[in-house]
């Protein structure tokens, strides 16, 4: 539909040279498209910088109003919040087109949907039950409600030479086309189609288009299998076909024109637009329907038959009556043209550009919210190439020479953990392939590395040998880490058994860490775990005894003016109070919270006090009542600081923490000391940190997991952001 309204806008421009249209398209799941040439940008669905890089584009193009084509599913973020900060950040009239609206909408679907209507200064729909829904369900304000049908285009064939061409000019022959799903009920057609064949021999039944790309994703093409069984079951072969292919909307149109009758059997009543039967109906097909919302409205007036959902019986005898009555098939059809012939894109073109000049003359004040605590247009292409390069079918090599993998130093147990988490949250906020298809080989690095006593070997050899006993407790704790955030955002039902055994076998050692970094990384895996699982009772209490062990360590170490869990801060700093913030938010007791906000508080004064990071050295480590170390500065505390910081924003809701989040995060690109940037945009590696002779330029795995989980956590920690200011515009209407 888009591409046809943007081509009815063209016409209209060449009739009134004050109106132009360009399009801004969304791309889903990274696929590519060979777009026509009024597509002027594209948003790959589940990339939130797109969306801010297209609103840059529409406020600095020419464009007085911006029509939004929304339908369910096509925005990225959780329920379409991805479209949300563009719409904010608009500079021009907002006019949005509603192709779908849910009976049922979940609280965030409904939530999303009427933040865009309250930016819209005028609603388009298609049918009147999309306005009632609108009214009642998602409590619009039916004045900025316009009702223009879903147009079709001027379609000139003649039947009997669409049928000569397509070899059907001796069948009487029923179509069916669009994107092929279950819900779509071509079941129905085909089990009403014996006993039809029974009187008129000469029926033939195509069902015409491709199964729809995400059905395609997960269940590849177990429908349409299933549609030919039943088609040779019920000794169909000669009067049904599948034309599994994309038409071109001229050849598409050769077809519809063709048909003696052309049938929607959707399952079900929730679809308020349905773009195949309007040009069914704009084409002057004679159009069998189950009463969808869409349909009823439609064929109404003698412009078409309804049949009961699922009811093949029925629609077998409404066949039979239409094909025994020619006059009454024949009035059908010029009912349906004749009223096609009044929702012409044309005609639609000339409604919207009235539209959009009503909007303008009005004057309509746009308040655009421009201002962000993170701009994620600052961070570089997110690239997974680096940590590919240094990966293999055992895992993740630990080291490199500059870009290139240093295989002499072989894997380590740490570096397999952290790249597991991060190919997690990559996959969870992505949806991207890869991540997904790295992920078992850093889980089964894991499990090989685990011993019978559930504890882990560390090194691992460039030619798989051991290279130790026992692993030490810091890459203990990271392993649970990776494991509990894996337990809480399992994409799918291996990884997750996988992860548990692991996970549970290693439990019985989780208290007799001694180490305060180990006991803080095995909170983590615990607190991760718990968020999923949070009726464990014995999981909560083993996080409260490691909580206490951490509480006990800055009780003995702390004084008036050292709020620290040791005599001095050493690496990897910020861990500490981040497994405090995490347990607080699940245990809720008082002094936990108390000393994870203390200490963070004390870590920042030290830190950020210029404005940017500056990250204890780990040349000399800063004793208490010494001097602290500029140099020998590492990604791994960056990372730290950017988790404690957006986990003292699920805990307080305060938004300064997410700018402190971002301030650390470019650390990465040159808001440092030496005022130089780590990330290496040839490799899309990251540099190991900084020495007194300048950057380390060695890209390890460590550096590098260690800026991509940040770069992930910059992005979720923009989107909670936006949803805050979501949640405050809504108090604010309110």
């Amino acid at each position: 539909m888009v591409t046809d309204q943007s081509a009815s806008l063209d016409k209209q421009a060449n009739e009134a040279p004050d109106v132009e249209a360009f399009v801004v398209a969304m791309s889903d799941h990274d696929l590519t498209y060979n777009y026509p040439e009024e597509v002027k940008l594209t948003i790959r669905q589940e990339h939130q910088r797109d969306y801010l890089k297209a609103v840059k584009f529409i406020n600095l193009s020419d464009a007085d109003v911006c029509i939004l084509e929304h339908e369910f599913g096509i925005f990225g973020g959780q329920n379409g919040m991805y479209i949300l900060p563009l719409l904010h950040r608009l500079e021009i009239p907002l006019i949005v087109t509603l192709h779908t609206l849910l009976e049922k909408p979940s609280y965030n679907e409904k939530a999303v949907l009427e933040q865009i209507c309250k930016m819209a200064h005028k609603i388009v729909v298609m049918s009147h039950k999309a306005i009632e829904f609108l009214r009642t369900i998602y409590e619009v304000d039916v004045s900025k409600v316009v009702l223009i049908a879903h147009g079709v285009p001027e379609i000139h064939f003649d039947q009997e030479q669409s049928k000569k061409r397509l070899k059907v000019e001796n069948k009487k022959f029923l179509l069916t086309f669009g994107i092929i799903s279950r819900n779509k009920g071509i079941e129905t057609v085909i089990k009403a189609l014996p006993k039809v064949i029974e009187k008129h021999p000469e029926v033939i039944y195509m069902v015409l288009g491709k199964t729809h790309p995400n059905v395609l994703h997960h269940s590849g093409e177990e429908y349409r299998n299933y549609l030919h069984l039943l088609v040779k079951t019920l000794n169909l072969e000669d009067h049904v076909l599948f034309l599994n292919e994309f038409i071109p909307q001229n050849e598409l149109f050769k077809y519809l024109s063709a048909s003696d009758i052309y049938i929607t059997p959707y399952l079900n009543e929730a679809q308020i637009t349905s773009g195949t039967l309007s040009y069914a109906v704009g084409v002057g097909s004679a159009v069998i329907s189950t009463p969808y919302w869409h349909a009823t409205e439609l064929l109404d007036e003698g412009r078409g038959r309804l049949f009961d959902f699922n009811d093949s019986g029925q629609l077998s005898n409404i066949l039979m009556e239409l094909l025994d009555d020619p006059a009454a098939m024949k009035s059908i059809r010029k009912k349906a043209h004749d009223y096609g012939k009044t929702i012409t894109w044309s005609k639609s073109g000339e409604k919207y550009v009235s539209l959009a000049r009503e909007v303008c003359a009005a004057n309509p004040q746009v308040i655009s919210r421009a201002e962000t605590l993170i701009d994620p247009l600052l961070l570089p292409q997110f690239s997974l190439d680096h940590i590919k390069r240094l990966t293999d079918d055992t895992g993740i090599i630990q080291h490199a020479k500059f870009g290139i993998p240093n295989l002499k130093e072989g894997y380590c147990l740490d570096d397999n953990a952290r790249a597991l988490l991060m190919v997690l949250m990559d996959y969870q906020q992505t949806k991207d392939k890869q991540a997904l298809n790295l992920a078992p080989i850093y889980l089964s690095y894991i499990h090989y590395m685990q011993n019978e006593d559930g504890t882990f070997r560390n090194f691992l050899s460039f030619s798989r040998q051991f290279l130790d006993e026992v692993g030490s407790e810091d890459s203990f704790g990271r392993t649970i880490w990776a494991l509990g955030y894996l337990l809480g955002n399992a994409p799918n039902d291996a990884y997750y058994q996988t992860g548990k055994l692991v996970f549970f076998d290693a439990a019985p050692n989780f208290e007799k860490i001694q180490s305060i970094r180990g006991i803080a990384n095995t909170m983590l895996g615990i607190s991760y775990y718990l968020k999923a699982n949070p009726n464990d009772e014995s999981m909560v209490e083993r996080l409260r005894n490691l909580a206490g062990k951490l509480l006990k360590h800055y009780e003995d170490n702390s004084s008036k003016d050292w709020h620290w869990f040791e005599p001095l801060l050493a690496y990897d700093n910020g861990i500490l109070p981040l497994a405090l913030l995490h347990a607080a938010q699940i245990l809720n007791e008082e002094r936990i919270t108390h000393v994870a906000l203390e200490s963070m508080d004390f870590l920042t004064a030290l830190t950020l006090k210029d404005g940017y990071l500056s990250i204890i050295g780990n040349e000399n480590w800063y004793e208490k009542d010494g001097e602290r170390s500029m140099f020998a500065q590492q990604p791994i505390d960056a990372l730290a600081m950017i988790l404690m910081y957006q986990q003292a924003f699920h805990l307080t809701r305060d938004k300064a923490f997410l700018s402190r989040l971002f301030s650390c995060f470019m650390w990465f690109l040159g808001e440092n000391d030496l005022r130089m940037s780590l990330f290496d945009f040839e490799t899309k590696g990251c540099c190991d940190g900084f020495e007194r002779s300048g950057i380390n330029r060695n890209q390890g795995a460590e550096s590098s997991l260690a800026y991509l989980i940040s770069y992930l956590i910059v992005l979720q920690a923009f989107e909670e952001f936006e949803e805050v200011e979501e949640k405050s515009l809504v108090h604010l209407s309110a």
